[in-house]
Protein backbone atom coordinates (compact mmCIF):
# COMPACT_ATOMS: atom_id res chain seq x y z
CA UNK A 1 0.00 0.00 0.00
CA UNK A 2 2.47 2.00 0.83
CA UNK A 3 4.70 1.80 -2.07
CA UNK A 4 1.65 2.20 -4.28
CA UNK A 5 1.06 5.90 -2.27
CA UNK A 6 5.16 6.65 -3.28
CA UNK A 7 4.24 5.57 -7.02
CA UNK A 8 1.20 7.58 -7.10
CA UNK A 9 4.16 10.88 -6.21
CA UNK A 10 3.08 10.77 -2.41
CA UNK A 11 6.16 12.18 -0.58
CA UNK A 12 4.69 11.84 2.54
CA UNK A 13 4.08 7.98 1.61
CA UNK A 14 8.22 7.81 0.76
CA UNK A 15 9.20 9.56 3.77
CA UNK A 16 7.17 7.07 6.08
CA UNK A 17 8.94 4.28 3.92
CA UNK A 18 12.56 6.09 4.62
CA UNK A 19 11.55 5.92 8.34
CA UNK A 20 10.55 2.52 8.54
CA UNK A 21 13.53 1.11 6.52
CA UNK A 22 16.02 3.26 7.38
CA UNK A 23 17.58 1.46 10.27
CA UNK A 24 18.06 -1.77 8.19
CA UNK A 25 19.43 0.14 5.23
CA UNK A 26 22.11 1.42 7.40
CA UNK A 27 23.12 -2.10 9.14
CA UNK A 28 23.12 -3.32 6.01
CA UNK A 29 25.60 -0.79 4.54
CA UNK A 30 27.29 -0.78 7.57
CA UNK A 31 28.22 -4.03 7.36
CA UNK A 32 29.84 -3.67 4.27
CA UNK A 33 31.84 -0.64 4.91
CA UNK A 34 32.34 -0.82 8.43
CA UNK A 35 32.21 3.01 8.54
CA UNK A 36 29.59 5.02 10.67
CA UNK A 37 30.06 8.50 8.46
CA UNK A 38 30.15 5.95 4.70
CA UNK A 39 27.29 4.12 5.87
CA UNK A 40 25.12 7.22 6.71
CA UNK A 41 26.04 9.09 3.22
CA UNK A 42 25.66 5.49 1.18
CA UNK A 43 22.14 4.98 3.23
CA UNK A 44 21.05 7.95 1.48
CA UNK A 45 21.72 6.97 -1.69
CA UNK A 46 20.49 3.62 -1.77
CA UNK A 47 17.22 5.50 -0.50
CA UNK A 48 17.59 7.46 -3.58
CA UNK A 49 18.18 4.63 -5.90
CA UNK A 50 15.36 2.96 -4.31
CA UNK A 51 13.08 6.18 -5.05
CA UNK A 52 14.34 6.01 -8.22
CA UNK A 53 14.29 2.10 -9.05
CA UNK A 54 10.90 1.58 -7.46
CA UNK A 55 8.52 1.86 -11.01
CA UNK A 56 10.39 -1.21 -11.94
CA UNK A 57 9.76 -3.17 -8.18
CA UNK A 58 7.78 -5.66 -9.44
CA UNK A 59 6.29 -6.72 -5.91
CA UNK A 60 8.39 -9.56 -4.66
CA UNK A 61 9.62 -8.89 -1.13
CA UNK A 62 9.88 -5.57 -0.70
CA UNK A 63 12.69 -5.61 1.91
CA UNK A 64 14.94 -8.65 -0.27
CA UNK A 65 14.62 -5.80 -2.89
CA UNK A 66 15.77 -3.34 -0.91
CA UNK A 67 18.70 -4.92 0.95
CA UNK A 68 19.71 -6.01 -2.61
CA UNK A 69 20.00 -2.25 -3.73
CA UNK A 70 21.63 -1.35 -0.32
CA UNK A 71 24.56 -4.76 -0.59
CA UNK A 72 25.19 -3.35 -4.23
CA UNK A 73 25.37 0.21 -3.52
CA UNK A 74 27.81 -0.33 -1.18
CA UNK A 75 30.05 -2.81 -2.59
CA UNK A 76 30.53 -0.25 -4.96
CA UNK A 77 31.33 2.56 -2.52
CA UNK A 78 34.11 -0.30 -1.12
CA UNK A 79 35.34 -0.44 -4.82
CA UNK A 80 35.51 3.20 -5.69
CA UNK A 81 37.40 3.79 -2.32
CA UNK A 82 40.35 1.07 -2.81
CA UNK A 83 40.62 2.49 -6.33
CA UNK A 84 41.06 6.17 -4.47
CA UNK A 85 43.28 5.23 -2.28
CA UNK A 86 45.25 2.87 -5.05
CA UNK A 87 45.05 6.48 -7.31
CA UNK A 88 47.02 8.20 -3.75
CA UNK A 89 49.54 5.89 -3.66
CA UNK A 90 50.05 5.96 -7.19
CA UNK A 91 50.43 9.90 -7.12
CA UNK A 92 52.75 9.32 -4.20
CA UNK A 93 54.79 6.83 -5.76
CA UNK A 94 55.41 9.25 -8.81
CA UNK A 95 55.91 12.26 -6.83
CA UNK A 96 58.56 10.35 -5.46
CA UNK A 97 60.40 8.68 -8.17
CA UNK A 98 62.06 12.20 -9.46
CA UNK A 99 64.75 12.36 -11.74
CA UNK A 100 68.31 10.55 -11.48
CA UNK A 101 69.81 13.57 -10.07
CA UNK A 102 67.16 14.31 -7.62
CA UNK A 103 67.75 10.24 -6.92
CA UNK A 104 71.23 10.55 -5.72
CA UNK A 105 70.05 13.31 -3.74
CA UNK A 106 67.80 11.35 -1.69
CA UNK A 107 69.59 8.27 -1.28
CA UNK A 108 72.21 10.43 0.35
CA UNK A 109 69.20 12.21 2.65
CA UNK A 110 67.97 8.66 3.40
CA UNK A 111 71.18 7.29 4.23
CA UNK A 112 71.68 10.16 6.81
CA UNK A 113 68.51 10.10 7.86
CA UNK A 114 68.84 6.37 8.65
CA UNK A 115 72.24 6.54 10.55
CA UNK A 116 70.56 9.89 12.58
CA UNK A 117 67.44 7.54 13.36
CA UNK A 118 69.60 4.08 13.95
CA UNK A 119 71.35 6.92 16.91
CA UNK A 120 68.34 7.49 18.84
CA UNK A 121 66.68 4.00 18.11
CA UNK A 122 66.86 3.74 21.76
CA UNK A 123 65.07 7.06 22.69
CA UNK A 124 61.56 5.96 21.12
CA UNK A 125 59.04 4.00 23.35
CA UNK A 126 59.78 0.90 23.17
CA UNK A 127 56.21 -0.37 21.38
CA UNK A 128 57.44 1.96 18.00
CA UNK A 129 61.33 0.84 17.90
CA UNK A 130 60.14 -2.45 15.85
CA UNK A 131 57.95 -0.82 13.28
CA UNK A 132 60.63 2.29 12.83
CA UNK A 133 63.28 -0.01 12.34
CA UNK A 134 62.17 -2.68 10.51
CA UNK A 135 60.23 0.46 7.89
CA UNK A 136 62.99 2.82 8.21
CA UNK A 137 66.54 0.90 8.81
CA UNK A 138 65.64 -2.60 6.83
CA UNK A 139 63.10 -0.88 4.36
CA UNK A 140 60.57 -3.41 4.99
CA UNK A 141 57.28 -3.14 3.91
CA UNK A 142 54.03 -2.68 5.74
CA UNK A 143 52.76 -6.29 4.40
CA UNK A 144 55.93 -7.48 5.11
CA UNK A 145 56.22 -6.29 9.06
CA UNK A 146 52.61 -7.35 9.77
CA UNK A 147 53.12 -10.90 8.47
CA UNK A 148 56.07 -10.98 10.84
CA UNK A 149 54.21 -9.88 13.60
CA UNK A 150 51.20 -11.71 12.81
CA UNK A 151 49.20 -8.68 12.98
CA UNK A 152 46.99 -6.88 10.56
CA UNK A 153 48.55 -4.11 7.95
CA UNK A 154 46.15 -1.33 9.37
CA UNK A 155 47.73 -1.98 13.08
CA UNK A 156 51.85 -1.41 11.08
CA UNK A 157 50.38 1.38 9.53
CA UNK A 158 49.07 2.87 12.99
CA UNK A 159 51.78 2.11 14.92
CA UNK A 160 53.99 3.86 11.83
CA UNK A 161 51.98 7.03 11.88
CA UNK A 162 52.09 7.17 15.81
CA UNK A 163 55.78 6.55 15.72
CA UNK A 164 56.33 9.25 13.47
CA UNK A 165 53.85 11.68 15.37
CA UNK A 166 56.08 10.98 18.30
CA UNK A 167 59.32 11.67 16.90
CA UNK A 168 57.92 14.96 15.50
CA UNK A 169 56.51 16.22 18.97
CA UNK A 170 59.91 14.92 20.39
CA UNK A 171 62.68 15.40 17.83
CA UNK A 172 63.59 18.83 17.05
CA UNK A 173 63.73 19.70 12.98
CA UNK A 174 67.13 20.50 13.52
CA UNK A 175 68.29 17.13 14.67
CA UNK A 176 67.28 15.48 11.25
CA UNK A 177 69.22 18.44 8.87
Amino acid sequence: MLIEKVLQGNDHAFRLLVEKYRNDVFRTVFAVLHDQKEAEDAAQEVFIKIYTSLPQYENQGFKTWMTRIAVNHAIDVKRKQVRRKEEIIETIEEQVVGTPRDDVEKTIIETDRRRLVRKRLGELPENYRDVIYGFYIEEKSYQQMAKEQNVQVKTIETKLYRARNWMKKNWKEDDFS
